[in-house]
């Protein structure tokens, strides 16, 4: 995939659409790649995706069973938040990555992520693991896995809400 819709093409190396099982009932959606996903074009492969890969186990999940996406599609300059325009030029890939893959759940890793999703400021420590029905998705917000390698404070925190994820797959499966 190549973009040219925004600044953001001007330091990147590669586009990082997303992977994963395109028949997910869980989808991931971060904020954005850093250095190593710009380099491999994936999403989380650097130290917080692999605790990630780690909290998906904890529920007995594995990165192939989810599909992970971002919200911006291109490296940010040194990892600073996506800016509004640069959000809004991706959203239409997101949309349609959302269409396609039909998750029943979305977990929106940090703030600026669940802000795009939910369409309103999110404060993370205030909105964490409250799982929020629209239309066909329940939206679940929780930390940013790299936020928690900064942070180990909310790790409890991230690691309930990643038990609300499970339980919520489970429910939904069982309806």
């Amino acid at each position: 995939m190549s973009c040219e819709k925004c600044r953001l093409k001007e330091r990147r190396k590669t586009v990082v659409f997303g992977e994963g099982n395109i028949h997910a009932d869980l989808m991931f959606i971060g904020e954005g790649p850093g250095a190593r996903e710009d380099e491999t074009g994936r999403p989380f492969v650097g130290p917080a995706g692999q605790l990630l890969d780690k909290m998906l186990g904890d529920i007995g999940l594995k990165r192939e069973d989810v599909y992970i996406a971002n919200v911006v599609k291109c490296r940010p300059p040194n990892n600073r938040d996506p800016q509004p325009d640069e959000r809004e030029m991706c959203m239409g890939y997101l949309r349609a990555q959302v269409a396609f893959i039909k998750p029943r759940v979305i977990v929106c890793l940090g703030r600026i992520a669940a802000g795009v999703i939910l369409g309103r400021e999110v404060r993370m420590t205030r909105d964490h693991g409250q799982a929020v029905q629209v239309k066909d998705f329940a939206i679940i917000p929780t930390f940013h896995p790299a936020a928690l390698l900064h942070n180990p404070d909310h790790k409890a925190d991230a690691e309930a809400d990643f038990r609300i994820i499970g339980e919520k797959l489970d429910e939904l499966r069982q309806a």
